[in-house]
C-alpha cells in the first residue's frame, strides 16, 4: 500500500509540531523543513486544523501548534481519515473487472489494507517522536531557531 503524498506530509507536519516545544513554527517554515511547496503544506495544515489535530494562529507571534487531540491521535485513524475508505484496487470503476462477483483478490486486498491500518492503530503522534526520532527532528534547522526569528 502506498500513502498519498498529502497523507505522508500530514504525518510529517504532526511529527514536526510534536517536537516544537514552546515554539510555534509557521506553515512556511514547516514547508521549508520538509522541502515541499508552501501551497501544498498550507492545504495539509488546513485539513489538519479542520480535524482538530493542530491549531494555527495568524499574525505576529502566530504559528502552528499541536493540539492535545493531535498529540494523542491514533496514526491509523489519521491515515484512514486522510486516505479515505476506498478499496486498494478499483474493481467497480468505469471499466469494472469481469471477475468482480467471484474474485478472491478483492477480499485479500481488503484484509491486507485493514491489517495495515490495524498495525498503525496503537501508534500515536506522541509515539512517533519518541527517541530516537524526536531528537533527530529537533536537529532540523528551524526546530532549533528561536521563536519569532526568520531566515
Amino acid at each position: 500500500m502506498r500513502l498519498l503524498r498529502s497523507t505522508d506530509m500530514a504525518l510529517r507536519v504532526l511529527m514536526r509540531l510534536a517536537v516544537a516545544g514552546g515554539s510555534s513554527p509557521t506553515t512556511r517554515e514547516v514547508a521549508a523543513d520538509m522541502g515541499v511547496p508552501y501551497t501544498h503544506a498550507a492545504k495539509v495544515v488546513a485539513e489538519l486544523q479542520h480535524r482538530g489535530l493542530l491549531a494555527a494562529r495568524r499574525g505576529r507571534g502566530g504559528g502552528l501548534t499541536l493540539t492535545e487531540a493531535g498529540r494523542g491521535a491514533s496514526v491509523g485513524a489519521i491515515v484512514r481519515a486522510l486516505e479515505g475508505e476506498g478499496d486498494v484496487a478499483d474493481c467497480e470503476g468505469p471499466n469494472p473487472c469481469p471477475l468482480n462477483s467471484d474474485c478472491r483478490l478483492r477480499g485479500a486486498l481488503r484484509r491486507a489494507q485493514e491489517a495495515f491500518y490495524a498495525a498503525l492503530d496503537p501508534l500515536t503522534v506522541a509515539d512517533m517522536v519518541a527517541s530516537p526520532t524526536g531528537p533527530l527532528l529537533l536537529g532540523l534547522p528551524s526546530a532549533r531557531r528561536p521563536a519569532g526569528t526568520e531566515d
